[in-house]
């Protein structure tokens, strides 16, 4: 009998070549994500002098980057990172530079910041759905890929949670738009040494791998389909977390504790994903993670439903944080999941569309959250909230055990593995 190939850690990562430079340089362009939200929203407050018009200019901003991203990752699998890339986070940069400099002082005009800012939005560089393409590209063992997603995830919450405390520093000496300046450094800077990495340079756009150099064959209605279990977890996810922010404030001010309170409650949030996503990528998991994203999804509403229950600040935090526990395997498990229903060349876009289906889920459910709050107890908001994630594991079920026509039972789609590579050709900001 052969012994088993020796089990993958997280440091096996870092052995490959080139790997630890480029993860570095993803995370520093990544980072400006984390800084430019709450940058942004002060440095338009403060030029116009209205909470109003920073609240619309954000949600323009934001629905540029969030429904445009898997327009730009198809440009990325089209091109490769390198001629997608550079330009798109020069112009990102660029007019992030110009919507500092306009809204520097307060009297900016209303028009030119908000259409500065709709324009960033539309160039935001989807670094992360890239770094993940590049990690698919790279990894061959499964087990280490899904080592490498964890970890990205992980990563990506402690950027998220560390960017507002950087724009913090920074206003203590400097006006706001200054932590915007420095938003467009990061992530000119982290792009440029990303795409510059051999490890990225090894990746061939979807127009190199066509045959006889003709068009990448299209994903068409096949990935659509492939991607919709994925992609209605990862919005059930954002719809669960969207609703859960505005919910932890409204539980402190009707328990009568202070503001600071939110941001401890959201961190053991935080820190439950963390915690869950590293548990995860180290566990070799013998189901595939087909079977698991609904299990994923249906365990965070559980937790989400112990949430409402909760009479008290203590058992607040403890029931947000089991539900943080499932919230980075379940990211993580879609994008797995994507990534084994993505063809060679469509990669990028399969990591944007689960990208874009959190996003566009979190700014729905804080809406939603907000119509509720004042409407119903707010035991019974959280109860909502977790039957978002709930509802979307019950759809994954049902789609799962639904044929497809043409479907191939074994291809590792329908039940999320990742199919073997035979050849060496092997998946949003």
């Amino acid at each position: 009998m052969s012994a088993s190939p020796p089990r993958p850690s997280y440091a096996a990562l870092f052995r490959m070549p080139h790997a630890r430079r480029t993860f570095a340089a993803a995370m520093i362009g990544r980072l400006s994500y984390g800084v430019v939200a709450l940058a942004m929203m002060l440095t338009t407050t403060r030029a116009t002098g209205s909470y109003a018009v920073a609240g619309t200019v954000m949600a323009l901003f934001g629905a540029a980057s969030v429904f445009l991203s898997p327009a730009r990752a198809a440009l990325i699998d089209r091109y490769g990172p390198r001629r997608a890339l550079i330009p798109m986070a020069s112009l990102y940069a660029g007019l992030l530079t110009a919507f500092a400099v306009t809204a520097w002082r307060p009297g900016a005009p209303v028009p030119a910041v908000g259409a500065l800012a709709v324009a960033a939005g539309a160039c935001t560089p989807p670094l992360g759905p890239t770094m993940r393409a590049v990690w698919g590209e790279v990894i061959q063992d499964e087990r280490l890929l899904q080592r490498a997603y964890s970890l990205d995830g992980v990563v990506e919450e402690i950027l998220f949670v560390s960017g507002p405390l950087v724009v913090g520093a920074v206003v203590q000496t400097a006006p706001p738009a200054a932590a915007v300046a420095l938003s467009a450094l990061l992530v000119w800077s982290g792009t440029l040494a990303f795409v510059l990495s051999p490890l990225v340079a090894g990746v061939r756009p979807a127009t190199a791998k066509a045959p006889s150099g003709g068009r990448p064959r299209q994903g068409g209605r096949p990935l659509r389909r492939a991607l919709a279990r994925p992609v209605v977890v990862a919005s059930g996810v954002g719809l669960s977390l969207g609703a859960v922010d505005l919910l932890v404030m409204a539980f402190a001010e009707r328990h009568h504790h202070g503001s600071g309170v939110v941001a401890w409650v959201l961190a053991a949030l935080s820190l439950g994903s963390a915690l869950g996503g590293l548990l995860n990528g180290a566990v070799d998991w013998r189901t595939a993670p087909g079977a698991r994203l609904p299990l994923l999804a249906g365990a965070l509403g559980l937790a989400l439903l112990g949430a409402g229950l909760a009479q008290g600040l203590g058992a607040l935090v403890v029931a947000v944080a089991c539900a943080g526990f499932f919230v980075a395997p379940a990211l993580t498990t879609s994008y797995l999941v994507a990534d084994a229903a993505a063809p060679p060349g469509f990669r990028t876009q399969a990591g944007a569309w689960v990208n874009t289906a959190v996003n566009a889920g979190s700014s729905v459910g804080t809406a939603g959250a907000g119509l509720l709050v004042g409407r119903l107890p707010l035991g019974l908001c959280f109860a909502v909230s977790g039957a978002a994630a709930m509802a979307a594991a019950l759809v994954c079920v049902r789609s799962a055990r639904t044929p497809r026509p043409g479907a191939d039972a074994g291809n590792g789609v329908a039940g999320g593995s990742r199919p073997e590579v035979t050849d060496g050709e092997r998946l949003p900001g």
